[in-house]
C-alpha cells in the first residue's frame, strides 16, 4: 500500500508572503531579548549552537562538529511539502541564537536570511551553499544536495567555521571532515558502477529533486523541464507538457519514473497508476532526509541502489 503525503499546491508560500511572515517571527526574536529554544538552551556550556536549514545540512555539521556541535535541523519532516515551509517565531529564535548556520540559498529558504537581517550578530557564521558553490540567482535547480560536489565542500567550510569559533578544536573539525568526505566513497563507486553499466537510461520524474544524481549517473531525463519547474513551482503544466510527459509511459519511452515522494497531487498520482499500468518501475525520491535511520551519505546511497534495482530488476521503491 502506498501512503502519500499530499500538500495543496495552492498553498505553497513563496516569495513575498514568506518573507513578510520570517520577519514578523525576527522581530518577536528581537523583543524577546534572543532567547533561545528549549532545544538550544538544553545545550552544554561551552557547546557549539549551529542550526541547518535542511536537516541533511544538519546531519553534516553533526557529523563534523562532533561532541563539540550541538547542530539543529529547521526543515526535517519528510511528509512536508519544504516549498510551502512557513517560517514561525520558535524558528526565528533558534536561527537568531545560532552562532553557525548552514542554509541552501537559491531560493529554497530565503526565510533564513530574512531572520538573520532582522537578528544581526557580527560572531554568527553562515554558510550559504549557493554561495559557496558559486552560482547565480537565475539556478534553476535548488537541490544542491543531490550533487555528488556539494557536501565534500560544505564539510570543509564547516570544519572552517567551527575552528574559527574553537580554535583548540581546529585539528578534530579537520579530521572529521577528513572523514566524511571519505564515508561518501560507496555512494561515488555507486554512481560509477551505474554509469558505467547503464548510462544513458531513460527516465521520467516529476520534479528535479534527484536531477544532479540522475546527471551524474548518467540517465537521460526525458521529462522536460518546464513540467519539472511547473510542478516545483506548484503550477498547472501545460495540457502539452502533460501529453509529453504520458506518452513516455504509454509509450514506454522511459525504464524508470522518479516522483517526488514527500508532495504529489492528482496529477502526480495519475502518473504513478500510469507508470504502473504499463509496467515502469517507480522510485520515490526525498527533499529532506529520511528520519531516523538515514545519515546523509546512507541516504544518497540508498537513492542510487534504488534506481538501480529499478533498471536491473524492474522493483519499484516508494519509500525508503
Amino acid at each position: 500500500m502506498r501512503a502519500i503525503a499530499h500538500a495543496v499546491r495552492g498553498k505553497r508560500v513563496k516569495g513575498t508572503a514568506l518573507l513578510a511572515m520570517a520577519a514578523a517571527a525576527a522581530v518577536a526574536v528581537t523583543a524577546c531579548s534572543g532567547a533561545a529554544s528549549g532545544a538550544q538552551s538544553a545545550a552544554s556550556p561551552g557547546t557549539i549552537v549551529a542550526v541547518g536549514a535542511e536537516n541533511e545540512y544538519a546531519d553534516v555539521i553533526a557529523q563534523v562538529g562532533g561532541k563539540y556541535v550541538q547542530a539543529n535541523a529547521i526543515m526535517s519532516n519528510p511528509n512536508t511539502d519544504p516549498h510551502s515551509f512557513e517560517a514561525s517565531p520558535a524558528v526565528a529564535r533558534e536561527v537568531s541564537a545560532a552562532q553557525l548556520i548552514v542554509q541552501n540559498g537559491v531560493s529554497y529558504d530565503t526565510f533564513m536570511s530574512t531572520i538573520e537581517s532582522a537578528a544581526p550578530n557580527s560572531g554568527r557564521k553562515v554558510i550559504d551553499v549557493q554561495q559557496l558553490l558559486g552560482l547565480p540567482d537565475s539556478t534553476p535547480n535548488p537541490h544542491l544536495w543531490y550533487d555528488p560536489n556539494t557536501m565534500p565542500k560544505v564539510a570543509d567550510a564547516i570544519a572552517s567555521d567551527l575552528a574559527a569559533i574553537q580554535p583548540s578544536h581546529a585539528a578534530y573539525f579537520k579530521a572529521n571532515a577528513k572523514a566524511f568526505i571519505a564515508s561518501l566513497t560507496p555512494w561515488y563507486n555507486a554512481i560509477a558502477a551505474f554509469k558505467r553499466a547503464y548510462a544513458g537510461t531513460p527516465v521520467a520524474t516529476t520534479e528535479p529533486v534527484a536531477d544532479y544524481m540522475l546527471q551524474a549517473v548518467g540517465a537521460n531525463n526525458m521529462t522536460p523541464f518546464t513540467f519539472q519547474a511547473d510542478i516545483m513551482n506548484g503550477v498547472d503544466p501545460s495540457p502539452q507538457n502533460v501529453a509529453a510527459e504520458k506518452s513516455l509511459f504509454t509509450e514506454h519511452k522511459v525504464k524508470v519514473f522518479l516522483y517526488n515522494q514527500q508532495v504529489t497531487d492528482p496529477l502526480t498520482d495519475s502518473l504513478i497508476t500510469l507508470a504502473d499500468q504499463n509496467h515502469i518501475p517507480v522510485v520515490g525520491v526525498y527533499e529532506t532526509m529520511p528520519v531516523p535511520g538515514f545519515h546523509y551519505q546512507s541516504w544518497m546511497l540508498a537513492e542510487v541502489q534504488d534506481l538501480t534495482k529499478a533498471v536491473t530488476s524492474g522493483v519499484s521503491t516508494q519509500h525508503l
